[in-house]
């Protein structure tokens, strides 16, 4: 058995990744990182499925658990307030589909099946046939138009060919802030997928704020570092994909993204 400061020391270490799949279930840095303190105090208070399931299912799990208590129907009126908006729980009851959440568990998160079936407490075969059904359902997600921006020709060109074969048109792709917002205001996208660091030393953060202060619309940051921006300190994205990547994690992040985008603007 693990000692105490072993569990506290990968508890610690595994509450960024709580957060990244907590901001893309809800698309809101404010209120996910509420539930990832909810759902920690939540297992602190009981040891043993720390013990029984190992510390990352139990903390997922908790963290699940932690998210289906805020969409009850009990809750529905309760208000949070993030970024400005009034966010109403009615909304978040819409992001939580349980095959969204196997899919942003096996890909965003690696878990496996079985694992993920033990977070959202299923049976591994109700499991597999939600988690085929979400993927199918991928296929018919709404094509949007996305401005990609990516100083790597190889990553670029990538990503380029996966979301295009995903049936969405690639407006540009900017290797500098300039070229960013330049790109942003003329090709009218739907979606961004950013890089944090940019050829000429720029910063991909600062551009995305630029095009934010324009319109609004998802953003999905591409990092070798996610835990950087996960730290819960401050503004952060609510959608990271970590590299490198497969196309399944990209496509999922961006699915994700666009439903609560358009979540967002119903509410």
């Amino acid at each position: 058995m693990s000692s105490m400061h072993d569990v506290t020391r990968e508890i610690a270490s595994e509450v960024p990744f709580m957060r990244r799949f907590a901001r893309a279930v809800l698309g809101s840095q404010a209120i996910a990182d509420d539930q990832v303190k909810e759902a920690l105090q939540r297992l602190l208070n009981e040891r043993e499925p720390i013990e029984r399931l190992g510390v990352k299912v139990a903390l997922f799990r908790a963290l699940n658990a932690t998210l289906k208590l805020a969409c009850a129907p009990s809750n529905s009126q309760t208000t949070y307030r993030t970024e400005g908006h009034a966010v109403l729980d009615s909304r978040l009851s819409g992001l939580l589909p349980l095959g969204r959440h196997l899919l942003l568990l096996t890909t965003l998160e690696g878990f496996s099946l079985g694992d993920a079936a033990q977070i959202v407490d299923l049976s591994l075969e109700d499991a597999g046939l939600i988690l085929g059904e979400a993927k199918e359902s991928l296929r018919r997600q709404p094509a949007t138009r996305i401005l990609i921006i990516e100083d790597e020709p190889v990553i670029a060109l990538d990503i380029s060919s996966t979301v295009s074969q995903s049936g969405h048109t690639v407006v540009g792709i900017a290797t500098t802030h300039k070229e960013a917002v330049e790109m942003a205001r003329s090709g009218n996208p739907g979606l961004v997928l950013a890089d944090i660091q940019l050829a000429d030393d720029s910063s991909g953060l600062e551009a995305v704020q630029e095009i934010l202060s324009e319109v609004t619309l998802p953003v999905i940051f591409v990092t070798a570092y996610p835990e950087r921006l996960l730290t819960g300190e401050r503004p952060e994205p609510a959608f990271l994909i970590t590299k490198p990547f497969d196309d399944v994690t990209l496509n999922v992040t961006i699915a994700q993204a666009l439903t609560t985008a358009s979540l967002q603007g119903k509410s």
